[in-house]
């Protein structure tokens, strides 16, 4: 299957100055905005963007109209805030649309913005996309002073002023309610929900949407084309298009973008299948969060995945080849839970922290049989194993969830690893050591 470029499409036709205000309009850009603007209500475009099915590409795929339509009735003033902190390992695409295209960030948003009655628009950037920040305030102030942004947008009656704020490489932050207390400056960590739902008490305690930058920027190409063309690609319960990070032991690694519900083994070819002949032996199919997988048989879009008890998460795909240590791999993903845990609750703080430790002493070769047993009970204390991959509230957000549900498969998928590893109390595919130290 050929690649189906939407929101890639201008950086691919016009990949030297895809990022510059002049190329955005030449190429259609700001077209949608003033189309929402002059023959649109608000209602119209929530109700379309309803209607388009169109679901978050940030990580849990919620559907993004009926997130709009949770804001409560004449409560006012309202933001909406754009997540551009992108910190799920293996994950890529945020940052090049951020870099290549951040006219279409900001032209998403103030649709967004619009449709909601927001009155400003908060776009918050990983520390690290230092590239990507410089040419969005460019685009900004170039929007800004082109009357796409700001006052009297387009010659309207809606005014809404954009800004950046810079965050400082929390994983933690890419949670909407930590991305909000930061936001507000203060420490990076999650709120209680109920009562602290963004669309009700967000920035500010005020409604507020939290939006991706990937979902943001497919709004204009919805508006521009249609909902019944959006719908023509991907599944019912996925539509659209999607960008997938794809990475690990692929011959070309990179962002390619495709209807939902493309075959991951068509994914892998279109990375060029794996490197240096090697053969498959695992798929981490949305992100570090992600359970593991062990089949390219799966079509990617969310329902698929979810009904084979892992997530489609912000399509961030890392295929392993069988000279993997899936210990080491496990090992890997847990120490960066571990690190990245804001130690706000017991579970996610205690439970990361001993998982790391018995991976260690298990690489070392001074594991124990019973190791890998209290592995999957450290597990079930941050997320007890539930239906799918659904959270069952061990943990105060979702990263506990996460590091317990990457541990665990790889615990399931793989045991014997496990097993080979307490048995011959070293590592069977490197030398002991080369193995971590504490």
């Amino acid at each position: 299957m050929n690649e189906t470029p939407v929101v890639t499409k201008r950086w691919r036709d016009h990949p030297d100055d895809s990022f510059t205000l002049e190329r955005y309009t030449e190429s259609g850009g700001y077209e949608a905005l003033e189309k929402a603007v002059h023959e649109m209500k608000p209602e119209e475009i929530v109700d379309m963007v309803k209607s388009s099915g169109l679901r978050g590409r940030g990580g849990a795929g919620f559907p993004t109209g009926n997130k709009w339509g949770f804001l409560p009735p004449d409560v006012f003033p309202r933001y909406v805030v754009v997540n551009d902190d992108e910190g799920e390992p293996c994950t890529f695409k945020d940052r090049e649309i951020t870099e290549r295209d951040p006219h279409a960030i900001i032209e998403g948003a103030l649709i967004c913005a619009y449709a909601i009655g927001a009155e400003a628009v908060y776009i918050y950037v990983r520390g690290e996309f230092a590239l990507g920040t410089r040419r969005l305030q460019k685009a900004i102030d170039d929007a800004t002073e082109a009357g796409f942004a700001g006052s009297k947008i387009a010659g309207s009656d809606f005014s809404c002023p954009v800004y950046i704020h810079r965050g400082a490489g929390a994983y933690i932050c890419g949670e909407e309610t930590a991305l909000l207390e930061s936001l507000e400056g203060f420490r990076g960590q999650p709120r209680l929900r109920p009562p602290f739902f963004p669309a009700v008490k967000g920035l500010y305690h005020q409604p507020t949407v939290v939006n991706n930058v990937e979902t943001l920027a497919s709004l204009p190409h919805i508006l521009n084309n249609g909902v019944e063309w959006w719908r023509s690609m991907g599944t019912e319960e996925s539509p659209g298009v999607k960008i997938f990070s794809v990475s690990g032991d692929v011959e070309n690694p990179g962002n390619y973008e495709f209807p939902l519900g493309i075959p991951m083994s068509e994914l892998l070819e279109a990375a060029g299948g794996m490197r240096n002949g090697n053969g498959f032996k695992a798929v981490i199919p949305g992100g570090a969060s992600a359970p593991w997988l062990t089949t390219t048989d799966i079509p990617m879009a969310f329902e698929t995945l979810a009904k084979a008890r892992t997530m489609l998460g912000s399509g961030s795909v890392v295929f392993l080849d069988d000279s993997r240590c899936m210990v080491d791999m496990a090992h890997n993903t847990t120490r960066f839970f571990n690190h990245e845990s804001c130690g706000k609750c017991t579970p996610c703080r205690e439970g990361t922290w001993w998982g790391v430790k018995v991976l260690e002493r298990i690489e070392r070769g001074e594991g124990r049989t019973e190791d890998i047993d209290l592995l999957v009970d450290v597990c079930n204390n941050m997320s007890a194993p539930g239906p799918m991959y659904a959270p069952m509230g061990q943990s105060f957000c979702a990263l506990g969830d996460g590091a317990a549900w990457s541990l665990r498969s790889a615990i399931e998928l793989f045991r014997d690893e496990f097993d080979a590893h307490v048995k011959e109390a070293r590592c069977p595919f490197k030398d002991v050591d080369q193995a971590v130290a504490v």
